[in-house]
């Protein structure tokens, strides 16, 4: 820091550059280090950065220096927070970037290269700091210091001041968008009064900021803000003075409809449709741009509300798609393709036939003939046809054959890679040039140009959408499909290529199975979906083995499962056809080799293992970085979602197991066997609920499949599971409970000297104060079937004649609809049976039964299969003909009156 002091004293700024690229290096990498000395160090760099007498490039860096500071959560956790009067000092600084900017007379052009006419690079890195600073550190830190800044800046006299207020609003809403939604009333309200200010630019600023805050603290600023801010809006595409602003005053509308409802929209939908008519109609370029993309919008959020416009913008629409044919104009025809599309899945394929065709038939002239390669507009061409294929179903197949080839070439670009080392000079270019993205990996820094891999990812995403929307339709093009996305699922240079790809693996099984299954597969069987399965399941296998982001390997378990379904309905369909046998009866016999073979599945449960062990250690370097010196609340609520997006793996890893024991049942049980080690630590008290619930569905799994082979983990298992029927967590509760009603179905001996033990928990739950409460529910219906359980197989365990009613006095259930359908045909087959138990002493409950049943029966098919509630009917019209008067008067008046009209409506139907 002294020979940096000196250089910048001696005049020699090059040299302090260099040694300040050298500190922001070790900012970034050794935070920690500099901890001792933060005070001094971040200090000095204030100072430097507050100095308006050096070169902008050193107080850039000096600034650029703290964000990295700021930026390095992960390694200081907490640790710049702990400094809020630099905090202040900072953000002033950056507020005062802002504020150099020129009125420039070419911004009022409304031309699409003038955007940024006035701005500065103090402005550019104003911005970019901004928005970094309140995403590393979070509104806590930076709302108190922005509300502070903000009204003095909103009151001053210099216009400049103004517009920086609302820049600085709009860039800090991402990172402390929890806190400003607490505020909302107060952030709105700043924002709607800059909208008549006097200054076009600060008017435009405004708009920019309403944009922002609408996607960054929506919903909940459309729910409650509406009536507001769309007047708002609306008001300021009146400006036919400046159509810069009446276009951004479009684009905004564009950011709001977004986050809304239809029931929101529905009311503004006169005003603001024709308002965008005249902007269509106006001589800007840029304002007919942001009045279809506006449109599109709002046809996208509206849906079918916005039939009674179609007839009134379809014309304009058409037209701009025909007629702007110049280069100069190519993107407002690529608007007008987004925009025609977006109506038409709107108002749906009825509304739509009518024009659909002409469209279609533009758009394939323009792919055929005009587009250039380098056209910006391709993207747009390809969501359109996508949109139009969702819009027209299987009416879209004639077109596919134009469509797919430039598909496919898109979704095969090459990435336009430079490697150099990462000291390199070369380099600096590549970071001020926003169309190159670059990573330094180790000594080498990579760019990347962007437009190629956003392409790339489009076109993936537009073939996954095609095999979904087709299905047996896009047979003809699976082969090309799967050699083109597969080996995308290790594509490493963009994250929306891979989860493209990873979302398409199902889909084209899919595709394929029912092509098979309908004889439209152009004569191949059951053998092409094995080769399919062969191709895929493996190849996803091991992306998921290096996949680094854990979102995506969440995703990737989510695909594997539907995949290995996908083959497996299809085997077993072809195996119950022609063989009418068992999947693990082929198993056994070593004929599994239809869908998948062991050796497969091996690596799908090592898979698992491996899953399981980086999810552990992730979790372990987050509970270290908790213990960290500066750990704070922001710090927590990060680490919050981290965990939360972990929790969601482990979910998709339940569910892909849960898929394999249900297939293999007995014959999986070796591979679990495998898996104990890694699965029993999962039932621990110091692990999540959602690892805890997962741990114990596995464990139903189990039980529910492979019943009595299941046996010999029932002392392992079943204390577990009891003591978790009285888990903290709703959501173990109800597994645990579920569970236990499966250990007693299949249980048999095993299961009875745990009955008291069970009748106990089950207790627990069914008693609990709050055990109706919405939360509650579940676990409470899960806790009723399992006591009914242990009723039907256990009665001679259990005093009947006291737990019989306590049963049935639980019942109806409503809440878990797949256990209430079970249950009430367990009531129904007892009193079918005259079980005198449950009747009771001189059919003393049949009052409650009769309810239970009018009440089930009124629900409709929610709690019933027809077939039980036609049997209750029948049970009920039985007790009519059978029953004496005084009892069946006294069971009759014990229902409510509008369940007596219900049943003599039913009964007499």
């Amino acid at each position: 820091m002294q020979t940096l002091t000196e250089a910048l004293n001696s005049g020699l700024e090059a040299t302090a550059q260099e040694a300040l690229e050298l500190l922001i290096e070790l900012a970034g990498t050794e935070p920690r280090f500099l901890r001792r000395q933060i005070m001094e160090v971040v200090g000095s760099m204030l100072q430097i950065a507050e100095a308006e007498s050096l070169e902008e490039g050193t107080r850039h860096l000096a600034i650029e220096f703290i964000i990295t500071l700021a930026e390095a959560r992960e390694r200081a956790p907490g640790m710049m927070r702990k400094l809020p009067q630099f905090i202040r000092r900072l953000f002033w600084v950056l507020m005062n970037l802002l504020v150099d900017i020129e009125d420039e007379p070419d911004w009022y052009n409304a031309e699409s290269e003038d955007e940024d006419a006035g701005e500065t690079s103090n402005y550019g890195v104003g911005q970019e700091c901004l928005d970094r600073l309140s995403i590393s550190l979070g509104g806590n830190t930076v709302v108190p210091v922005a509300s502070e800044l903000f009204p003095v800046f909103l009151a001053a006299s210099e216009w400049q001041k103004r517009h920086a207020a609302l820049i600085a609003l709009a860039q800090i809403a991402e990172g402390c968008s929890k806190v400003m939604i607490r505020n909302l009333e107060q952030v709105v309200s700043m924002v709607l009064n800059s909208f008549h200010d006097a200054h076009h630019r600060v008017r435009w600023a405004a708009i920019n900021a309403i944009g922002q805050l609408s996607t960054d603290l929506g919903p909940e600023l459309q729910t409650q803000y509406h009536q507001r801010v769309l007047p708002a809006l609306a008001g300021a595409m009146d400006d036919f003075q400046n159509p810069r602003v009446q276009a951004h005053a479009a684009s905004a509308v564009l950011n709001f409809s977004e986050n809304c409802t239809p029931d929101i929209l529905t009311p503004y939908l006169d005003g603001i449709v024709s308002k965008l008519l005249v902007l269509l109609q106006n001589g800007k370029q840029m304002v007919q741009e942001g009045a279809l993309t506006a449109l599109a919008s709002v046809a996208d959020s509206s849906q079918e509300q916005f039939q009674k416009y179609y007839d009134a913008v379809m014309p304009y629409l058409k037209a701009i798609l025909v007629n702007a044919n110049d280069k100069s104009n190519r993107m407002l025809r690529a608007k007008a393709m987004e925009c025609i599309s977006l109506v038409g899945m709107a108002v749906g394929k009825e509304k739509f036939r009518d024009d659909a065709k002409q469209v279609m038939d533009v758009l394939m002239s323009l792919q055929v003939s005009q587009m250039e390669s380098d056209d910006p507009t391709t993207s747009y061409m390809l969501q359109a046809w996508a949109r139009l294929c969702k819009c027209l179903g299987q009416d879209f197949l004639p077109y596919m054959s134009v469509v797919m080839p430039p598909l496919l070439q898109s979704a095969q670009l090459k990435p336009d890679v430079t490697i150099t080392s990462a000291d390199s000079d070369a380099n600096v270019d590549d970071d001020d040039d926003e169309s190159i993205e670059t990573i330094t990996l180790g000594d080498k820094r990579i760019g990347i140009k962007t437009s190629v891999l956003e392409e790339k990812a489009t076109a993936c995403n537009m073939l996954c959408c095609y095999a979904d929307e087709l299905k047996e339709g896009f047979f003809p093009w699976i082969d090309q499909v799967a050699t083109t996305l597969v080996p995308l699922l290790k594509f490493y240079f963009h994250e929306e290529v891979r989860k493209a790809a990873v979302s398409a693996m199902p889909e084209l099984l899919r595709s394929a199975k029912l092509a098979v299954e309908k004889g439209q597969a152009q004569g191949r069987n059951g053998t092409y979906i094995k080769q399919l399965t062969d191709y895929i399941i493996p190849a996803l296998v091991e992306a998921l083995h290096k996949e680094p982001e854990v979102e995506i390997c969440g995703s990737m378990l989510d695909s594997l499962n539907e995949c290995i379904e996908v083959s497996i309905i299809h085997h077993l369909l072809r195996i119950y056809i022609y063989a009418n046998i068992s999947c693990a009866f082929m198993w056994n016999f070593g004929i599994c080799g239809p869908f998948l073979d062991e050796g497969q599945i091996k690596c799908i449960v090592d898979e698992i293992k491996q899953v399981i062990t980086a999810s552990s250690a992730r979790k372990q370097e987050r509970a270290e970085r908790a213990k960290a010196e500066d750990f704070d609340e922001e710090e927590g609520e990060m680490l919050k979602e981290e965990n939360e997006q972990e929790e969601e793996v482990f979910g998709q890893l339940g569910d892909l197991l849960g898929t394999l024991i249900k297939t293999f049942k007995a014959s999986f049980l070796p591979f679990f066997q495998e898996l104990t080690s890694y699965i029993t630590p999962m039932w621990g008290k110091d692990k999540t609920a959602e690892e805890r619930r997962v741990a114990i569905c596995i464990f139903d799994d189990i039980a529910e499949h492979c019943r009595e082979a299941a046996l010999k983990y029932y002392d392992t298992y079943l204390p577990f599971l009891l003591e978790a029927c009285n888990d903290e967590s709703p959501d173990v509760r109800q597994a645990a409970a579920f569970g236990v009603g499966l250990c007693a179905e299949f249980g048999g001996s095993v299961f009875k000297p745990l009955i008291q033990e069970a009748l106990s928990r089950l207790n627990a739950v069914i008693r609990h104060p709050n055990a109706l409460h919405l939360d509650n529910v579940m676990a409470y219906d899960n806790a009723v079937s399992a006591l009914g359980k242990i009723c039907q197989f256990h009665r001679d365990s259990i005093d009947a004649a006291q737990i019989l009613p306590a049963w049935l006095s639980c019942l109806p259930i409503k809440g878990d609809l797949i256990e209430a359908k079970i249950v009430h045909e367990q009531l129904c087959s007892m009193v079918e049976r005259s079980d005198q138990e449950l009747l009771g002493p001189n059919n003393q409950y049949l009052p409650k039964i009769v309810s239970v049943f009018a009440e089930v029966l009124c629900a409709g098919k929610d709690l019933a299969t027809e077939q039980t509630a036609s049997r209750m009917i029948n049970l009920i019209r039985h007790f009519q003909q059978s029953l004496p008067a005084s009892t069946l008067a006294s069971t009759w008046s014990s229902l409510q009156p509008q369940q007596q009209l219900a049943l003599q409506s039913i009964l007499s139907s």
